[in-house]
């Protein structure tokens, strides 16, 4: 027997600013194993993210549709009330402060009530145990994504949603993210936004490709990048672009 899907959207359609960005979006995410969501720039899939999150900017609302996890319904739930019920977020832009040290970085994600997994943490990134004195600002690229993904697996997460790991990363670093990101995999399932198809084709099992703001195709995220032209056409990249390493 399947299991449900951990995290469930139906129909979702979302407006910013007097715009429709979303429309009738659907799609689950398995509650295992890495869902990667694709699309071209600009195409809605920062918005997707935001709105399951309840982090839609001012002037966005849900106007249509339902969010459920764990088979609840989160639709329009407040932020700290979806992260409570065990989403870890690493955002596009890390979202790591500068003048902390990483220690302290890690000490604000803790959770009341929760258990705090600074052994796993150590044993994914045992560089940041090195540098746990170093203030956050100072890091590498590389480096404060390894605190943002630190962050959410300090915590009993059920689900981690992590949006464009390896943007701006150069090739040997985006080796490491992928690394740690597979191994992160093993033992919580992942909502993957990225643009480096090395690294979905490493790590993810099904995919979600956003166009227009509507799903245009769910499926084996390995049979569509093995399909040139079907990746071409939905992604308007060949399916095995020099993206750097993964």
């Amino acid at each position: 027997m399947t299991a449900p899907p951990i995290l469930r959207v139906e129909g979702l359609d979302v407006d910013i600013a007097g715009s429709r960005i979303l429309t009738g979006v659907t799609f689950g995410v398995p509650a295992s194993g890495v869902t990667a969501l694709l699309g071209r720039n600009g195409v809605g899939k920062t918005t997707t993210i935001r709105a399951v999150l309840g982090l839609l900017p001012d002037g966005g609302r849900v106007t249509a549709g339902r969010v459920t996890f764990a088979g609840d319904d989160i639709t329009r739930e407040p932020t700290h009330r979806t992260v409570r019920r065990g989403i870890g977020y690493a955002p596009e832009d890390r979202g790591v402060f500068a003048g902390l040290t990483v220690a302290e970085n890690l000490a604000l994600a803790e959770r009341p009530g929760h258990e705090h997994r600074y052994d796993l943490v150590h044993d994914l990134f045992p560089e940041l145990a090195a540098r746990r004195g170093q203030r956050a600002g100072t890091l590498s690229g590389g480096q404060q994504q390894m605190v943002a993904l630190a962050r959410t697996l300090l915590n009993d997460n059920s689900l981690v949603v992590v949006d464009e790991p390896t943007k701006g990363l150069a090739p040997r670093v985006v080796t490491e993210a992928a690394e740690v990101l597979e191994r992160a995999a093993e033992r919580v399932p992942l909502l993957l936004v990225e643009q480096n198809l090395a690294v979905v084709r490493r790590l993810a099992r099904s995919a979600v490709v956003l166009d227009a703001g509507r799903v245009v195709h769910t499926g084996d995220a390995r049979d569509l990048l093995a399909d040139t032209a079907r990746t071409t056409a939905l992604l308007g990249v060949g399916s095995r672009p020099d993206h750097g390493a993964a």
